[in-house]
């Protein structure tokens, strides 16, 4: 068994000296954590899908609090809005996380969330890992291992790109993070069977749901995408409240960073981008295929109604540089009118 040690933010390893901000948050937690082992909580770890190569696997997981009881457990796990932030994270819990035939042991980082690339051998498609901690019972995450041969794959964005939010921006986050229940939201007109045709025309694509949405509401998108029946995939999300050198991460910043690393971990894959034009995603996806062109294969902008663009504040404005592109920008207000144009690109079967 291999101890990789506790998960690390970039900042930590350099030894950069954690925002004031931070430093509180880690000291509340530290105290809610000491009260809830005193009333008898014990470890709960809560999976993530993620992705791999046949080389390794990217494991990703929060540890919190919970009585210890299967109905405490699934509560955890099945908790929305809200409730989903008064859980208590634990960083100093020894995870074992088995796959492959390997064990390794991983501690989380501050949030209580485990990312953490293990060096395994693994056969391509959806393969699970087995994660359990002392005095917790194992728990199944999955991984989606990338065949070495996949040169396409598709990176989502969520919120009005596959379920509708119709909310002012302002409050959008506030919305994720405290009210968010799958059963009040309703899905984008044909984007669940676009990416079904997109995954059935591309066997071997990854699905990647990129998300400036806290990691507290993961069980929630989760159940949200398989009850509409949208394609299996692994879930980027960030970790919610201070970082090491600011009050809140920057959502734009994550994405930014997932898609480099997608794009350092993935040179082969061309990737469709999918997102919306309330803002950000256009210029987003624009500096990453102007940065990486090879990793591109089209941007698909799902165009807001006048309503969402309102309530967005606006839509962003397509740039010269956007229109002069070598790679293909589609827009359309639905999943159908986009199929047509990924059509006519040969990345959707008739």
């Amino acid at each position: 068994m291999v101890r990789l040690g506790k998960a690390q933010t970039p900042a930590q390893a350099a030894g950069e000296i954690l925002h004031r901000a931070a430093r509180i948050e880690d000291t509340f937690h530290r105290w809610r954590e000491r009260r809830g082992r005193k009333r008898g909580l014990t470890a709960t770890i809560i999976p993530y899908s993620s992705y791999g190569t046949t080389d390794w696997a990217r494991v990703l997981c929060r540890v919190v609090l919970t009585r210890g009881t299967e109905a405490s457990k699934k509560r955890a796990e099945n908790v929305r809005g809200w409730r989903s932030f008064f859980s208590i994270p634990v960083n100093d819990e020894v995870v074992t996380v088995t796959i492959g035939g390997r064990a390794v042991q991983l501690t989380p980082g501050r949030g209580g969330v485990i990312d953490k690339q293990v060096d395994v051998a693994l056969e391509p498609g959806w393969q699970t890992a087995t994660l359990d901690s002392a005095g917790s019972d194992a728990t199944i995450t999955h991984i989606f291992v990338v065949d070495p041969r996949a040169t396409f794959g598709i990176i989502s964005d969520v919120d009005d790109t596959v379920m509708v939010t119709a909310l002012p921006r302002p409050l959008l986050a506030a919305w994720n993070t405290f009210v968010l229940d799958e059963h009040a939201r309703r899905p984008v007109a044909g984007m669940a069977v676009l990416y079904d045709r997109l995954a059935r025309t591309n066997p071997l694509a990854p699905v990647v749901y990129l998300s400036t949405g806290a990691w507290n509401v993961a069980p929630t998108l989760t159940r949200f995408l398989r009850r509409n029946l949208y394609p299996r995939g692994a879930m980027l999300l960030t970790d919610w409240g201070p970082t090491h050198d600011r009050w809140f991460r920057s959502g734009a910043e994550h994405k930014r960073e997932s898609l480099r690393r997608l794009a350092s971990e993935f040179p082969r894959i061309k990737w469709l981008l999918v997102g919306d034009d309330g803002q950000h995603d256009e210029k987003i996806y624009g500096d990453f295929a102007t940065s990486h062109p090879d990793n591109v294969a089209a941007v698909a902008i799902r165009q807001l109604s006048t309503r969402e663009a309102v309530l967005a504040g606006g839509r962003s404005t397509s740039t010269e540089r956007e229109r002069e592109s070598s790679i293909p920008w589609l827009y359309a207000s639905d999943g159908a009118r986009l199929a047509v144009e990924l059509r006519e690109l040969g990345l959707v079967d008739d």
